[in-house]
């Protein structure tokens, strides 16, 4: 077994240039204790440079534990697996949003090595990788308005050194490793196993997947049929082939993992305004939550579009983020930014659903 060890983690450049008058900024630093250096910790700083409150998603940052893809990682000017969780949450109330009052600042240490796949060491290049539409409740809210946004979020590249470490991978050459962790898993039966669900849960999941199939099969029929109508463009924005074919191929991924593969479903999570989550390294296990339980089996926001939902950020399906939730915050991705919504995971259940149904 070989180790890769590439020297202490070290940032050639610290923080984010501020944000605009009335904006929040970011900075990213290094951890200031010694034990850290080479853990692959960094400080993460929301601060509010304006003269108003401002009010940002927490979901959007590290204070809670990061439960999304937060940050964009390269290595070598490749990205970097993301390895930790993905949830599908309510649409955000007020109480989901912290707020910074004028001058205030938040830090938090965030341990990048737990939630991006860094074990083969090296330098990486690490970005926040959230906006002001997607973080800042006021910019939201001036973007459904159709007027300039008065708030604002920036940020810039920072360079690290991680050591690397042994692992089940090191055996093999670093490009066979990447090769081996990209590798779609062997097509099998489509089976459920059951974690920590009682027998009305297994019974609900069975039937919920039955329906994620059969809402998948559908919208692979619409485009394989070419069809470009306002069902595609109200969730994916403006028609392009390329982008057309990226969405077509996403739902015959899902059609497949849906109908034929193995599927282990864990009842243990407990969180009320959470659907469910799955780490999108790790096909096909899915984390039921509070809220899935009580969603309808078909419909909007429904127990089988939250399978479609959480089996469409698997990496071997299509490997989405989630930049919205909500039918109108996942639309306004469709008109605001396009490259977004083709990767938005709400966008990929809502369009299934098609509750209401379009053309």
């Amino acid at each position: 077994m070989r180790k890769i060890l590439l020297g202490s983690l070290l940032f050639a450049c610290a923080g984010v240039a501020a944000a605009a008058p009335g904006g929040v900024a970011v900075r990213l630093d290094t951890s200031a204790e010694p034990a850290d250096i080479g853990s692959g910790k960094l400080v993460f700083t929301l601060s509010n440079n304006g003269a108003t409150p401002m009010h940002v998603l927490r979901w959007q940052t590290p204070f809670d534990g990061v439960t999304t893809d937060l940050f964009h990682v390269e290595r070598d000017g490749a990205d970097v697996a993301y390895i930790g969780p993905m949830y599908k949450r309510a649409a955000p109330t007020a109480k989901d949003y912290i707020e910074l009052a004028p001058g205030e600042s938040r830090t938090v240490e965030v341990d990048l090595s737990a939630y991006y796949d860094m074990k083969l060491g090296g330098q990486y290049a690490v970005t926040y990788a959230r906006d002001a539409n997607s973080a800042v409740l006021e910019a939201t809210q001036a973007s459904k308005a159709g007027v300039a946004a008065t708030a604002a979020l920036s940020t810039q590249a920072v360079t690290v050194w991680v050591d690397g470490g042994a692992d089940a991978l090191d055996s093999l050459d670093e490009a066979q490793a990447v090769e081996a962790m990209r590798a779609a898993p062997t097509p099998r039966a489509a089976t459920n196993s059951f974690v920590s669900c009682n027998n009305t849960r297994q019974t609900q999941l069975v039937t919920a997947r039955s329906s994620a199939v059969t809402y998948a099969t559908n919208a692979k029929s619409y485009l394989d049929a070419g069809t470009a109508g306002s069902r595609y463009t109200w969730w994916f924005g403006t028609y392009s082939s390329t982008r057309y074919a990226t969405i077509k191929t996403h739902y015959t991924n899902l059609k497949s993992a849906l109908s034929s593969q193995a599927y282990t479903f864990d009842c243990s999570c407990t969180d009320s305004g959470t659907y469910a989550y799955v780490y999108p390294t790790q096909p096909y296990r899915v984390y039921l939550c509070g809220a899935f339980w009580s969603a309808p089996n078909t419909g909007t926001d429904s127990r089988a579009g939250t399978l479609v939902h959480e089996s469409s950020h698997f990496n071997v399906i299509a490997g989405t983020d989630d930049w919205a939730y909500g039918q109108t915050a996942a639309h306004k991705l469709a008109t605001s930014n396009v490259s977004h919504a083709i990767d938005n995971a709400d966008s990929h259940e809502y369009f299934a659903e098609n509750n209401p149904a379009r053309n």
